[in-house]
């Protein structure tokens, strides 16, 4: 409205307390007569989310909600959306304090596929161990651990089935490594090697594996939510029975591709799962930057009409019984669920970054949901399927199989040394019929 249309308003379009004692056009207005912004009692301010702790500073998790084991229920697969929001504010959670499996989820997962998980979950750590060493050695430029985070991904793939297509983001290497995907090519891949599959067309860790079901990481994060909810919308066209699995972190749900994937989601209800993993930071920047200061994550899916859960991504049991809900829900032609995953980022967020910088020290060791390779192990100790001696065999066994192709992976080049694809790759693969002006510069470069 025009200054000019104010003066058509009742009493020349003064506000209906200007009359009251001590407001004014200025207190009112922020501005005084003049125009300029003024500061008092009455400005406004914004509200800048700020972490409980920082360096220096004792770990306090005071602010995560979270629920005794056992003590969410497990709500039927074609459970209504709104008759569930409850399941967006509390945790979802298995595994009990003094390691057993309590509560309407325990009892989704077998001892059998415990142990799978469990090895799957240390073959990933074992892994990220070593390309930490690989990169600090110069082999690659960086790399991305998903310390902490093991059990979501080993979880929900071991829910899922073949052919069903997950988009995941650079911290889902156990997506790969549940399924036994070769180290070797995640290696080469790592190196941009001679052997690297890709080429060297993308940047280290960012991997793609059609045939196990990995879609080719998007460093543009958000991007892999719209394209889940595509793919998941094609396959139902096609009137398959393969679902899709998008994967981003909190951080990202800031993002446009978020919302827009959640309204197609909502609206059409394609064969997906939204899992949305909340290891509480984005880079350097705490959950509540992206609102988890004044609402779950989980929350925002109700707005949209969609299914939402909160998840304990700690706990193993917990993980691969919401995912197999998710994936039963989607299978049945009931619609998305959206997963958020309480968890916790307990390296860097890559070998650029220096978490000391911005967090408390320990507060990885203080995290109030543990370690899910410690917790598992525990609970399959206390079940008699496992024990500490076998955990520690199969460490070792682990490390030197990841050592093993590493080793060879380096016969194949590393970042600085030994042979590389040829730059004769970089025009490939994009036209089927290459235009004149890259022929023309392909024969300037000589190759």
């Amino acid at each position: 409205m025009s200054g000019t249309d104010l003066d058509a308003l009742p009493d020349g379009g003064k506000h209906a307390d200007a009359e009251r004692p001590g407001v004014t056009e200025e207190s009112r207005w922020g501005k005084s007569a003049t125009g300029a912004s003024i500061k008092g009692a009455n400005a406004l301010s914004l509200h800048v989310p700020e972490p409980v702790g920082r360096p220096g500073d004792e770990p306090n998790f005071s602010h995560v909600a979270l629920s005794a084991a056992g003590e969410v229920s497990r709500p039927a697969v074609d459970a209504y959306a709104g008759d569930i929001k409850a399941h967006a504010t509390s945790l979802v959670r298995v595994l009990s304090d003094d390691h057993e499996a309590v509560g309407e989820w325990a009892g989704a997962t077998s001892l059998a596929l415990c142990v799978q998980g469990l090895r799957a979950m240390m073959k990933v750590r074992a892994y990220d161990e070593r390309m930490l060493i690989a990169q600090r050695q110069g082999k690659t430029s960086f790399y991305i651990q998903c310390t902490g985070e093991e059990a979501i991904s080993c979880g929900q793939r071991l829910a899922l089935e073949r052919g069903d297509m997950c988009f995941p983001t650079y911290r889902q290497q156990g997506l790969l490594l549940a399924q036994d995907y070769p180290l070797l090519d995640m290696i080469c891949q790592v190196f941009s090697n001679s052997r690297d599959k890709l080429r060297g067309r993308q940047l280290p860790v960012m991997y793609s594996a059609k045939d196990y079901g990995f879609f080719s990481i998007s460093g543009n994060l958000g991007t892999q939510f719209v394209q889940a909810v595509g793919w998941a919308m094609a396959s139902a066209i096609d009137g398959n029975n393969r679902i899709a699995s998008g994967w981003i972190g909190e951080g990202s749900t800031a993002e446009s591709d978020f919302h827009s994937a959640l309204v197609f989601a909502s609206v059409y209800r394609p064969p997906v799962i939204l899992n949305v993993v909340n290891n509480q930071w984005a880079i350097s920047s705490f959950q509540g930057v992206a609102g988890g200061a004044s609402a779950t994550f989980a929350e925002r899916a109700h707005g949209y009409g969609i299914a939402s859960l909160r998840v304990d991504g700690n706990d193993f049991l917990a993980v691969h019984a919401a995912s197999k809900w998710a994936e039963r829900r989607a299978r049945s032609n009931l619609g998305p669920t959206l997963i958020e995953w309480v968890t916790y980022r307990a390296a860097g967020h890559s070998t650029s970054d220096d978490p000391g910088k911005y967090r408390p020290k320990g507060d990885a060791e203080a995290w109030p949901l543990g370690d899910p390779i410690d917790r598992l192990k525990n609970y399959l100790i206390k079940q008699d399927r496992w024990s500490e001696a076998q955990h520690e065999q199969t460490w070792t066994a682990l490390q030197e199989e990841v050592r093993a192709a590493t080793r060879e992976a380096e016969t194949y080049g590393t970042l600085n040394e030994g042979p590389k694809p040829s730059a004769l790759e970089m025009f490939e693969g994009v036209y089927e019929e290459m235009p004149e002006h890259l022929l023309r510069q392909r024969q300037k470069l000589g190759v």
